[in-house]
């Protein structure tokens, strides 16, 4: 009786520490655009500590490297996250008023287009088996 005690606890507690490090991952993979506004272009980062053209590189390259390795983990529960995000979006829209969601689908577009314009500028990599 108490082994199977233990079991059951040891089963919970692995649970509980796998769901909280994919909420975790999940939770930087959807929070990046609010972090990335939030600091600004890695151009002005790196400026702001001087870096030279070889850290600039570098830095860039791991970056990249370390996106292509979240999403690839991310990628089974992408159809999740997507449905979490539309539940989200219906909840919150259902709080504002008309003129608010107006205005926050403005704003929205004039993110979209900034994004648009930055990917233009600088054209997207893909990770290796995309």
């Amino acid at each position: 009786m108490q082994r199977s005690k233990q079991q059951a606890l040891m089963f919970i507690l692995g649970a509980v520490l796998v769901g909280g490090a994919l909420g975790f991952s999940a939770d930087r993979y959807i929070v990046h655009e609010k972090v990335v506004s939030q600091y600004g272009p890695r151009a002005k980062f790196y400026d702001a500590l001087g870096l030279t053209e070889t850290q600039r590189a570098t830095l860039d390259s791991l970056a990249f490297q370390q996106e292509c390795e979240v999403k690839a983990v991310l990628m089974p529960h992408d159809s999740v996250l997507k449905s979490i995000r539309a539940k989200f979006r219906a909840q919150r829209d259902s709080v504002f008023t008309k003129e608010q969601r107006d205005k926050l689908d403005a704003r929205n577009k004039e993110m979209q287009a900034r994004r648009e314009a930055e990917n233009a500028k600088e054209p997207r990599r893909q990770c290796s088996g995309n």
